[in-house]
Parts: C-alpha cells; structure tokens; sequence
C-alpha cells in the first residue's frame, strides 16, 4: 500500500492544504524520506511549525520567507531523527521560538533498548540527531495553545523512542509513525517493535479525519492506513517464524530469505526491521534470543 507518484510538491513554498495548515517541503528526497521532509505550519499570525527539517540553509529560509510577518511561537518536533530536527535550533536562534520535543534522543527507549546501546550497537537508517536538546520537554497529552490553534502531543514510541504525534482539530500529525508513502522503519536500538505496535494500537482507538504525516501526501483514509501498518507487521512476522530453522538464523540470515524483491541498497534497513521482529517475538516467548543480540545472532524457535 504505498502512495501515488503523482505526489511531487514543490521544495520551499507553502502550500495551504486547508484552512489553518500549511506545508513546506524540504529539499532533502531520498530512498529514506522519498519526496523530502514536511514542515507543517499551524495557525495565521502567531504560528506554530512541526518538524523544521533535516539543516539546510535553503529550508531555514524557505520557512523564514513563507513565513514572513507572522511570528514563529513554537517549534515542535516529532522526533530526532537528522531528516526531522536538526534545522530546530537554527529556526529558534532566528525566531527566538523555543524548541519543543518529548525528549532528547536517549528519551524513551525501552530497557532492551538501553541494553542494545550500552553494548555499543548503534542505530541505522535515518540517522540519529544526536545532539537534539529541546528547550522544554512535552508530556503525554499535554496541549500547547496559540491564539488560534491548540495541540496535543501524543506520545508514539516505536519508530523512535521520543516519537511524538500532535493532535490538531480531528487530524493528527504523526511525523514518521504511520507514513504517507511506505511502511515505517523499526531500527533498533532507537526503533522498538513492541512499543511500536503499542501505539499503532492507541491510535487505532482515536477517531482522526486525516493524518498529516512527515513524507508523502495527506492520508485520507487515516483508519484504513493504520489497519494495513498493523497488517503489514504481522504478515511480516508471520513470515519470520515460518522462515526461522529449528538450527536458528539470525536476522541477515532470514532478511535474505524474506527480501528477495528489496534493492541490495535497501537490504540493511530490512535487516534492522527483521532484528526489530526477533527482539519483539523474543519479548512474547516466541523465539530465544541470545543473551547479546545483533543482526548477525543466532535466534531460535521456542518449540
């Protein structure tokens, strides 16, 4: 289920996409992030700007020139991955709005996941803005107020720990948790299957118009979206055991076996979400995992 190549905005303008809500795209497309980075403005006048982007001086100016005469109030941030946050502190130091996020980058993660790190095992993938620091931190359904806007941030672990969505009105911004082009990487130890599957759970109880999510068109058919991310992840599991030999395998082993239409640049990111599967199975007694787990591991069926 993936989005319609006819989605191909223009870099650096402001498109309204309904009244109250406008979007950036930043030049930054890639296999990981497709067309680019969005970066939703909130409100007229005194505004609101989610997810600044990856640091690019011609983005820093593009949100500064589509924004002139109104005033920046707060810079949020889904999470810090280098295609989402580092442009936050530029944006802030021409602005003087203060950076908000659920954390730094080591916020949230789940004790496996601290293990995971403390070992030396580093992300993949999208790359880790490490040195992310907000200027205040967002709790669990907290809401931030602007004259003519209220969000509330939502707490979504899984693609990344201090993964936030914001709720605006019935849409919801959920950054790199449901996507709009393609199902969302799990690479441990920043990404957490369980914790992913937890809030695609969550979500699955709201009632959302729409998601606005951080690379692809709007999703209009939010609950259908959800429905097939939860889907995807459990066929994908279920391939995992059925692929998985009584003599073990480790997750570069069963990406090969299960991946066999994935372009060889793409088979890293596989392996990382296949390592993701075998932590979680593990963590629900389906597997054995080794006592210091890597792709590269033997993992083995329970029975």
């Amino acid at each position: 289920m993936s989005q319609p190549t006819e989605f191909n905005p223009p870099t650096g303008v402001a498109e309204q996409l309904e009244p109250g809500l406008r979007r950036i795209l930043a030049p930054n497309p890639s296999p990981m992030t497709w067309r680019g980075t969005n970066t939703y403005i909130i409100g007229q006048g005194q505004i609101a700007v989610i997810d600044p982007g990856p640091e690019s001086a011609q983005h820093l100016e593009a949100i500064l020139s589509q924004t002139r005469g109104e005033v920046i109030t707060a810079i949020l941030v889904t999470h810090s991955h280098k295609d989402h946050s580092p442009l936050a502190r530029p944006l802030s130091e021409a602005t003087g709005a203060p950076v908000l996020a659920f954390g730094d980058s080591n916020a949230g993660r789940s004790e496996v996941m601290q293990d995971l790190l403390a070992r030396g095992f580093a992300g993949g993938g999208e790359g880790v803005d490490a040195d992310f620091q907000p200027d205040q931190l967002l709790a669990d359904n907290e809401t931030l107020h602007g004259p003519d806007w209220a969000l509330t941030a939502l707490w979504t672990p899984g693609h990344m720990a201090n993964h936030l969505c914001f709720s605006w009105q019935d849409a919801l911004f959920t950054g790199d948790h449901v996507m709009g082009w393609a199902s969302s990487l799990v690479s441990p130890p920043d990404g957490d299957l369980t914790q992913f599957m937890a809030s695609c759970a969550r979500l699955s109880q709201r009632q959302d118009r729409v998601y606005h999510s951080g690379h692809g068109a709007p999703i209009l058919n939010p609950a259908e979206r959800l429905s097939w991310l939860i889907a995807h992840r459990k066929s994908r599991e279920a391939e995992i055991l059925a692929a998985l030999p009584a003599e073990g395998a480790s997750a570069d082993d069963l990406t090969r076996l299960i991946y066999t239409d994935t372009p060889a640049e793409l088979l890293p990111a596989a392996s990382r979400n296949v390592f993701a599967h075998l932590i979680d199975l593990s963590g629900r007694n389906l597997v054995q995992m080794p006592p210091a787990p890597s792709p590269t591991s033997l993992f083995y069926p329970c029975n």
